[in-house]
């Protein structure tokens, strides 16, 4: 998604700083080219020569520097800039800029640049919370400035509340959703993650390898993508995928089924990546079960709800996505599985195979539609293998909108 942008990497002064040398490594290791201009005050708190050598670019400070071929500066960079990133953003800066001021090289490149301005602010949460900043903060949206609301914790000054910079993962993920096309702009879109725990005493339970990255990713990009997006996960140990998605965790099958029953009727696309557990413990017993001297202890087992075969009975204009994780047979499976359940789409993998299936950042799948269709994706990450079944799920959204004929039989 960076590779080959060119980012201007505006930093002010203020003791996150630190944080935004990181910020720069990230950017560059996702293949972009950063630019880095600082105020004045930032200099006090890191030297522009940690910049210059990790972005490999002459650190700009001075307003008036010229570059190559005797170009104004801050002219040049706004010319050739995709995205101009404010961090930490300083409540004097925002304050500057809200207000058309421009006395330094930074707030000098904002007014010059026609470019996505996204600002991570960082500040003393009274700071923040303060009318006036939020008067700033308020008119520079209205003007379509990108804002990445700043995380809560201990503050540098020793206070406790709102005002750190936001993380470095997540302000990446706002400048790659900043560059994302949004066409699932006003589709909700629930989506399933992770197992399903199945209680047979106190202290045991039944599930599977399942670890929910998958539809962590499917959650991320549909969100990226300008969907309203419901998670819905069983147990995991993954940080969210974005704050702004809603996360409704459940612990076995039945409370997976009434989560996603209660929101079925909001959604226009549903896409179950959760790995739902088949069968439960027909008894859970309320004492933990104690080893025994003879014999064996036999568990006796009950069909769980089929949650994806309810939904295609009763879907009306939804689109509905399932998963198939085989150990053979793949494509046989899947395309069961499509027909019995109504599927629009099925994405099947077969998880013996390296680097595909549970507990990894990769997958291979193979996708499935109702018109006979299959695309085979090969080894890509899961965020990648995401973006593709979202292409699918466009393309269908936008046959839908068109009245095209769907199989006769469903």
């Amino acid at each position: 998604m960076l590779k080959n942008k060119e980012i201007i990497l505006g930093v002010t002064g203020g003791i996150a700083a630190y944080k935004t040398v990181e910020l720069l490594r990230e950017l560059s290791k996702r293949g972009a080219n950063v630019h880095v201009v600082m105020t004045q005050n930032a200099q006090r708190f890191i030297t522009p020569l940690t910049f210059q050598t990790l972005s490999g670019n002459p650190v700009l400070c001075d307003m008036f520097q010229l570059l190559e071929d005797s170009k104004i500066g801050h002219v040049a960079l706004a010319d050739s800039a995709d995205l101009m990133v404010i961090a930490p953003a300083t409540a004097n800066i925002l304050g500057k800029i809200a207000n058309g001021i421009a006395d330094d090289f930074v707030t000098t490149m904002v007014m010059a640049t026609k470019v996505p301005v996204l600002f991570a602010p960082s500040m003393n949460v009274n700071m923040w919370e303060s009318d006036i900043v939020q008067r700033n903060v308020e008119r520079l949206k209205a003007h379509r400035y990108e804002f990445m609301d700043p995380a809560e914790g201990d503050l540098a000054c020793g206070s406790v509340g709102k005002g750190r910079m936001a993380d470095i993962e997540e302000i990446i993920e706002k400048i790659e959703d900043i560059f994302t096309t949004k066409d699932l702009t006003g589709q909700h879109v629930l989506i399933t993650a992770g197992p399903t725990l199945e209680p047979i005493d106190p202290v045991r339970y039944i599930t599977n390898r399942s670890t929910g990255r998958m539809g962590f990713a499917l959650a991320k990009m549909a969100r990226r993508r300008g969907a309203e997006v419901t998670l819905i996960t069983g147990p995991h140990y993954l940080s969210v995928p974005r704050r702004d998605i809603p996360q409704i965790v459940v612990n076995d099958a039945r409370e997976m089924h009434d989560a996603v029953a209660g929101c079925f009727d909001d959604c226009q696309i549903v896409i179950m990546a959760a790995a739902v557990a088949d069968f439960r413990p027909q008894d859970v017993l309320e004492e933990k079960i104690t080893k025994r001297k003879n014999g064996s202890y036999c568990l006796e087992m009950e069909k769980n709800p089929d949650i994806l075969k309810e939904l295609g009975e009763k879907k009306r204009n939804h689109i509905l996505v399932g998963f198939a994780a085989e150990t053979s047979e793949l494509m046989e499976h899947a395309e069961v599985k499509l027909q019995e359940k109504k599927l629009d789409l099925i994405v099947a993998n077969d998880v013996t195979q390296p680097g595909a299936g549970f507990g990894v950042d990769t997958n291979r799948v193979k996708i499935l539609d109702a018109f006979g269709k299959v695309r085979t994706v090969p080894l890509l990450s899961k965020d990648e293998v995401a973006h593709i079944i979202l292409d699918h799920v466009v393309k269908l959204v936008k046959k839908k909108e068109k009245d095209r004929p769907w199989p006769r039989n469903w």
